[in-house]
């Protein structure tokens, strides 16, 4: 195997769930080489690719499809501030989650969408048709969470979502 075949398998195995153009940002090696690299690494099963959220990452082969899609996620910010809310507070309400992070409901239920899907938080109807939000595999979510530290590029697309849906939530009147 090549050094840099060996680099790229090792950024890859420190960074699970690190999608392309992070990993050309993080390399001093050209696209095309990593997508040579990467393609040869495959191959020989040294590394997984998923196309999962709108964007292709990768892993290494011991992660099962649950927990790449979750890494996949927990790379967003917003998606990681809702998991962690709920690893300490246990079960909340959506508005409860809402307003700790001040964030949209719109906001708030795109999230939840990916993370009920992918079947890291229930959605558990009581009476009337309150939700009540809860971890689904909280014994699995926290360990891996602890794996993943959102990007800049990440964090940026998050937080310019935020200011988009608070300011359609409230919009500035023009008087």
């Amino acid at each position: 195997m090549s050094e840099t075949r060996r680099q790229i398998r090792a950024h890859v195995r420190a960074n699970a769930g690190i999608h392309f153009n992070e990993l050309v940002r993080e390399s001093t090696y050209a696209p095309g080489q990593i997508q040579y690299h990467v393609r040869r690494l495959i191959d020989a099963d040294e590394l997984v690719r998923e196309e999962l959220y709108g964007q292709t990452h990768y892993y290494p082969p011991q992660y099962d499809e649950w927990e790449r899609a979750a890494l996949a996620l927990f790379r967003r910010e917003t998606t990681r501030e809702i998991v962690l809310l709920l690893i300490e507070r246990g079960s909340s309400r959506p508005a409860a989650v809402a307003d700790e992070l001040d964030i949209a409901r719109s906001t708030l239920e795109y999230h939840l969408d990916n993370l009920v899907e992918c079947d890291i938080v229930e959605k558990e109807y009581g009476e009337r048709n309150r939700v009540t939000l809860s971890l689904s595999r909280p014994d699995r979510t926290a360990p891996l969470l602890s794996e993943i530290s959102p990007t800049v590029p990440d964090r940026l697309v998050d937080r310019f979502t935020r200011l988009v849906d608070g300011l359609l939530e409230n919009p500035v009147d023009s008087e």
